[in-house]
């Protein structure tokens, strides 16, 4: 796991904010297959099946996977599609905790909560 500084964290969002946006404006459109992709499902469990948008769908799931496996290398954790949401695990006080930020907060990590409280114990650095 790659443990980031502050400063680290805050550099590398110019090149995660793309990612993040990317992400967020897939699975959104992702949602609106969201019925079609369970009739489907149900069919295919009963010997039929399929989508006339499947080749559409299935190319969003591939950029979806693409945008989360960059994210993923880079040593950034994806925690939620919506919120554009992530993590960067650091070192504070000799433990591990997690550098929290979302889409909409700005150019800089504010926040961080230790690897077992999430998102509900961010505290400000």
């Amino acid at each position: 796991m790659k443990l980031f500084t502050v400063e680290e964290a805050n550099t590398l969002l110019a090149s995660v904010r793309p990612i993040i946006k990317s992400i967020q404006r897939s699975h959104r459109r992702l949602t609106s297959f969201e019925t079609a992709a369970k009739r489907a499902s149900e069919g295919a469990e009963n010997g039929g099946g399929g989508m006339v948008q499947g080749p559409g769908y299935a190319r969003l799931l591939l950029e979806l996977s693409f945008s989360a496996g960059q994210l993923e290398n880079l040593g950034v954790q994806l925690k939620d599609y919506t919120q554009g949401l992530i993590d960067f695990p650091s070192m504070r006080d000799g433990r591990v905790v997690l550098l929290c930020w979302k889409a909409d907060e700005g150019d800089r990590v504010e926040w961080w909560h230790d690897v077992e409280a999430g998102f509900a114990g961010r505290q400000p650095l």
